[in-house]
């Protein structure tokens, strides 16, 4: 059995729609929606753990009775870092293994759970080739300062999946040594866990601005007249 926690607490600062973008529509249907059907149609996941902007907690509920979500949810407050939520979305995590993913990438499909549930490691996430050329650089200076090898590098992509006692040992890890991740795959190989990933895919993208938003409607359209 399998907890979802599902990160969905921000207020949508870069994507300027006036509110929390998890709220804004793609062909009709709030962007929250999607990750939550996908979730809701894996049998192996017993429970969503789901987190929600300050002052929007009734928001997330009306949305969540309105698509008829038949999975027991947990709710639980955003906290004021995405590293802050995630720790506090595990707290409330009932099964020993969790998949962790984000409102944000609303093209989330149930089978990509079920691949990622289905693999024989505890520590897996989903990663993507990465198609062009990357490089260290001073940010300060604007000087390059050397070079990064392109096929040792991955695009880090979510949902993922953990142990829950190797991700807590994560957050513990990132807490006591002050450090703030943006993802939890690669804070917990920083922690001592081993932790895997599975080739991804280029229509896992994460909705953050309002061309993110154009490309995930035509993708979804796609799939609706089976183009993808």
């Amino acid at each position: 059995m399998i907890s979802l926690l599902l990160l969905n607490g921000g207020v949508g600062s870069r994507f300027e729609a006036g509110g929390p973008k998890q709220f804004v529509t793609i062909n009709g249907v709030p962007i929250l929606v999607y990750a939550l059907k996908a979730a809701d149609a894996v049998a192996s996941i017993t429970q969503i753990v789901l987190n929600f902007p300050n002052g929007h907690e009734e928001t997330v509920r009306n949305v969540v009775r309105d698509y008829a979500i038949s999975t027991p949810i947990t709710y639980v407050p955003a906290g004021a870092t995405r590293q802050e939520s995630g720790a506090a979305l595990l707290a409330a995590a009932t099964n020993d293994l969790v998949v962790i993913h984000e409102s944000a990438r609303p093209l989330v499909q149930s089978r990509d759970f079920e691949t990622l549930i289905a693999s024989e490691h505890a520590n897996v996430g989903f990663m993507h080739e990465i198609p062009f050329t990357v490089a260290p650089v001073d940010p300060a200076t604007h000087r390059v300062t050397g070079s990064l090898e392109r096929s040792r590098l991955r695009n880090v992509q979510l949902p993922q999946k953990f142990a829950a006692a190797d991700l807590r040992r994560g957050y513990e890890y990132a807490q006591g040594a002050d450090l703030v991740y943006t993802e939890d795959a690669t804070m917990c190989a920083d922690a001592g866990a081993e932790v895997f990933f599975i080739e991804g895919s280029e229509y896992n993208i994460k909705v953050t601005t309002p061309g993110d938003m154009n490309i995930a409607s035509l993708i979804v359209s796609g799939r609706a007249g089976g183009n993808e």
